[in-house]
């Protein structure tokens, strides 16, 4: 069973998405949370597998509820609720240790698949929001690059951009004609020059700056 804490400020939004989650067998909703201060303190008492995270709250906000809850309590993974114009708070979240983030409007079903996965150590990127930087509509910092970015090689700069677009291991070494050994060798290398914790926050990364 996966146990979930719902955060949201808005009452009928986790009373919502509560009576969806616990029609799927294996999904427990085992507490609420209007606020991140109440999020953090759940987060203690009740150890949840699995926390859906509201951006914009009141009291504190679940950019600042995620960094704290990852901090505390590292075991616990986060996917944060957002909608298209929290890119900024999102990219926040994911570097402070967020697993993934989904749009509000995302179907029951899908939220679902992503908590088991997330669960189960993977990582989600809403297809709708990915493809929305992708596209230029989200918007680009004013500030130059991160110096780190020039410690990375071309080609590691290439595996980069195709990270940011959902590529794999295996469809990266085809595209560019390398073996899966070796892409995960680039990937491990520009995670640690980025400072970068996984493949989610390097798509971030690279949507946010290219």
């Amino acid at each position: 069973m996966i146990t979930l804490l719902l955060v949201d400020d808005q009452n009928l939004i986790r009373q919502g998405l509560k009576a969806l989650l616990e029609l799927e067998p294996d999904l427990q909703v085992v507490g609420e949370a209007e606020n991140g201060e109440v999020a953090i303190e759940c987060a203690k008492t009740l150890a949840p597998n699995v926390i859906l995270m509201d951006i914009r709250m009141p009291v504190m906000d679940g950019v600042t509820a995620t960094r704290e809850i990852c901090r505390q309590f590292p075991k616990v993974n986060i996917l944060v609720l957002t909608t298209f114009d929290d890119d900024t708070y999102v990219a926040a979240a994911i570097k402070y240790g967020a697993k993934g983030y989904l749009l509000k409007d995302t179907p029951s079903e899908e939220i679902a698949a992503a908590i088991r996965a997330v669960d189960r150590g993977y990582t989600h990127l809403a297809p709708g929001m990915l493809a929305k930087a992708m596209s230029g509509q989200v918007a680009k910092p004013t500030t130059a690059l991160p110096a780190e970015v020039n410690e990375l090689t071309p080609r590691e700069l290439e595996v980069l951009k195709l990270i940011a677009k959902g590529a794999s291991n295996r469809e990266i070494a085809q595209v560019l004609y390398i073996s899966e050994g070796t892409v995960k060798n680039h990937v491990t290398n520009l995670l640690n020059r980025l400072n970068l914790r996984d493949r989610t926050q390097a798509a971030i990364f690279a949507n946010t700056y290219f």
